[in-house]
Order: structure tokens, then sequence, then C-alpha cells
């Protein structure tokens, strides 16, 4: 209970859970892959690498927000991490579409609006926005009502 008498809506439940398990797997796998393509071959393709590195730290931001959110400052990290990857992914993928050639090498983890991992990074910054905007502070919690105890009161 808040000092308010209100409950905070339960964070890291259900959907709130699977959410942050995605955003860390999607951080592990951007990691993995902007490390390996920046130690391996740099050189010949440092704006994608570039990009990739800057998807994995923004994965790693996001997920950890997510979990601290019921703090007001990382709930607020959490928006702009979120809203800092949809713009990646959007421009991004479209860049990669629209010119291939800076691209040509090897993609990012956000180009083709993230084909390369089922298009889940340009769903997930919704379903992270949606999942921020009903569980913000504030919002309306549903409690379900004590159970009446039975028996007539006559």
């Amino acid at each position: 209970m808040s000092s308010l008498g209100t409950s905070a809506p339960a964070r890291m439940t259900g959907i709130g859970r699977v959410l942050v398990v995605v955003y860390a797997i999607m951080a592990l796998a951007a990691t993995g892959r902007s490390a390996v393509q920046i130690l391996e071959d740099w050189q010949n393709a440092p704006l994608a690498y570039a990009l990739s590195a800057a998807a994995a730290v923004v994965y790693i931001l996001a997920t950890v927000a997510l979990v601290k959110s019921d703090a007001p400052g990382w709930y607020t990290i959490a928006w702009i991490a979120i809203s800092f990857e949809l713009v990646g992914v959007i421009v991004v993928g479209t860049l990669s579409l629209t010119h291939p050639d800076l691209f040509s090498h090897d993609a990012t983890v956000w180009s083709g609006y993230g084909y390369g991992y089922f298009w889940v990074p340009l769903v997930l910054p919704f379903v992270g926005m949606w999942w921020l905007v009903t569980h913000r502070h504030g919002a309306p919690v549903y409690e379900p009502l004590a159970a009446a105890d039975e028996g007539s009161s006559w």
C-alpha cells in the first residue's frame, strides 16, 4: 500500500514479466551481435556496427528501466529508452531499405525494421509503450471485491 491508501499496479506479473524477458533477450542478442561485429570487422561497416551497439545499449537500459519502473525516475527512463528504440527502428529500418548502400556489408538489429529478429524490434516498443501507459503512476488499479459472507441477514 502506498501512503495514499491505493496499491500500485503489479508491474512484474503477467505481460510485464514477459515484456522484461523479451527485452532481456533482445539486449543479449544485440550485445552479442554488436560485440562480434565490432571486434571482427569494424572497419568494413562502422555505421552499421555502431548502430547495433546503440541498439544493445537501448535494450539493456529499457530492460533495467522496466524492472525498476515503479520508481518515477526509472519510469521516465523507460519511456525515453523505448521511444528512442521506436525512432531507431523506424529510421534505421527505412534507411536500410531506401539507402541499402549504408548497410551493404552487414545489417543492424534494426535493419529492415528488425526482419532478422522476426520484426520483434518493430513490435516491441509499441507493446512497451502500451504497458507503460497502462501501468503509469496514478492509473486506476482493479482490485476485486472481497467475497461477501454467505448467509442471510434476516
